[in-house]
């Protein structure tokens, strides 16, 4: 899966919006304003950050040695690095899909009540 490919996964999900926040190379992906991914779009590899439940980001990182590891730059409990073109395709969206459902998980009622009802 190569960059484009992520975003193209990510941007399609109920409630997501892409900008620039921190600086012009690292993209992020926020549900109701609250990351979920961060791209930086001049890192070769390419990378992606996701939020990860910590007893499986320990997993991950033991079973992908060197290709997941500890989020770089974020909480290293609660964040993963991935080397995107180094992985199975099917392995990230699973990835992304954590990340985003911790995301909305942790929401306030009544953003999780908003992005229920969005179109």
């Amino acid at each position: 899966m190569n960059v484009e490919e992520l975003r193209e996964y990510c941007i399609v999900k109920k409630g997501v919006t892409e900008e620039f926040p921190f600086d012009a190379e690292t993209l992020v992906f926020k549900v109701m304003g609250k990351m979920f991914a961060l791209v930086p779009l001049e890192r070769v590899p390419s990378q992606c950050n996701l939020k990860c439940d910590p007893e499986r980001s320990e997993e991950l990182r033991e079973t992908y040695d060197g290709i997941i590891t500890p989020g770089y730059h974020m909480s290293k409990v609660h964040w993963n690095t991935l080397y995107v073109e180094q992985l199975p395709p099917q392995l990230i969206r699973e990835l992304v899909d954590h990340s985003y459902e911790l995301v909305v998980a942790s929401l306030t009622k009544k953003l999780q009540q908003e992005l229920k009802d969005l179109q």
